[in-house]
This record gives C-alpha cells, structure tokens and sequence, in this order.
C-alpha cells in the first residue's frame, strides 16, 4: 500500500512540475518575442502544422501541433519559431497500446522564390542504411562535407548551388544543423525543445544561411 502512495505522489509531482515549466516557458518566450517585437501564441496551433505539411520533419506521428509561436519579420525576413508536437504508438509486453510523446523545435523562414525539396542532415547510422538499399546522397568535392551530411534533391544543380562553398564551411562549423527547402520555406529543426535563451542564436543562425544562399538563385 506504502508503495502505491509513493508512486502516486511521484505522478502528481511530475504533472505539476510539467505545468510549472510549461508556464515558465511560455512565460520567457512572451517576454522574448515581445523585445524583439514579434507576435508570440501558447495555443495549439493545428492549421500551422497543416500550412507546413509538405516539410518532412513535420509530416511524423499523429496529432501534430505547434505551440509557443513567434512570428513575424526579424532582420527583414518573414519567420516563424515554434514548438512542435507528434505522437508515437508502440505495444507493452502486455500487448497495451502506449503513447510517446515528441516535443522538438523547428524553425521556418519565407523566401522570395519557390525551390524543389532540398535536405541536408548529419550523417548516421539510419542514412547509411538508407544509401545501401539505393537512397543515395549527393556527393561534394568536399570528402569532410560528404562525410558528414547526407544532401538529397532532385534538383542536383540546385543541391551544389545552395551547397557553395561558403556554406559548406558554416555547415561544417555547425554540424547539428538539418536543413530542409521545399516551396518558398527555408527550415531549421532541432530534435528537442530549445532553451529559451538558446532561441535567438538559433533565428540568427537560420538567417545567416539565408543570406549564404547565392544571389543569382532568387534572379534565375
């Protein structure tokens, strides 16, 4: 019976500190967009998720959703901040159908100009075998770029266009970065939430690999 208390103590005290670290999130993400003078929305938010479908990273799991939205224009770019949420389904010993619950950030920026679909994420285990079975990514003349990120895209000249030079080395500088341009989006996702204070680096970095995008793509 002792045992049966503990644990349902514990299940509240883990429901109660997620709302207090929920709130303390929403909380600092208000005051952040607020002095950088963007719009900031707690709700779930379903037609964002909708709006965004075709993006990849956003089309996992069931019952996906966006919450804590910033939004707006941050150094003359149209973007979008936000947590997302999806769920998974796996099976107990029991044979009970569990849910698991995925929370990550993702980050989208509007561009002047439609491109086909472009990815670029560090390499791993699952890419490797994805090549092996005919998946193939897009090889550069850079052997440490190639070892490290895997780029897919129809569009072969657009992939080494987007993967100049001077953007091969910020991506080899930041390698934790997954990239994804489809239509007029340029995104950034992440497979956690960020710290709020982490927030403002990572809009900087989704603009600084705008501007590393050449010139001649948005006149062509």
């Amino acid at each position: 019976m002792g045992g049966v208390i503990v644990v349902f103590i514990c299940i509240i005290g883990a429901i109660i500190w997620g709302i207090m670290a929920g709130k303390k999130r929403r909380d600092e993400m208000t005051l952040l967009a607020e002095r950088l003078g963007l719009s900031f929305n707690h709700e779930r938010d379903y037609h964002l998720a909708d709006r965004y479908s075709f993006l990849d990273k956003l089309r996992q799991g069931s019952n996906q959703y966006a919450y804590n939205i910033i939004s707006g224009t941050y150094q003359e770019h149209q973007l979008a901040a936000f947590d997302f949420h999806y769920e998974t389904y796996s099976r107990d010993k029991d044979g009970k159908r569990e849910t698991h619950h995925h929370h990550f950030s993702f980050f989208v920026l509007t561009l002047p100009k439609h491109f086909d679909e472009l990815t670029i994420a560090k390499e791993s285990f699952f890419s490797k075998i994805a090549q092996a079975v005919g998946y193939d990514d897009i090889d550069f003349e850079s052997h440490e770029f190639s070892k490290k990120f895997v780029v897919r895209s129809k569009n072969k000249k657009f992939a080494y266009d987007f993967c100049n030079a001077r953007m091969i080395e910020y991506l080899l500088g930041h390698p934790d970065i997954s990239i994804e341009v489809d239509q007029n989006q340029l995104a950034v996702g992440y497979n956690h939430c960020l710290k709020v204070e982490q927030i403002i680096p990572h809009l900087n970095r989704l603009v600084e690999i705008r501007e590393l995008m050449p010139d001649y793509l948005f006149s062509e």
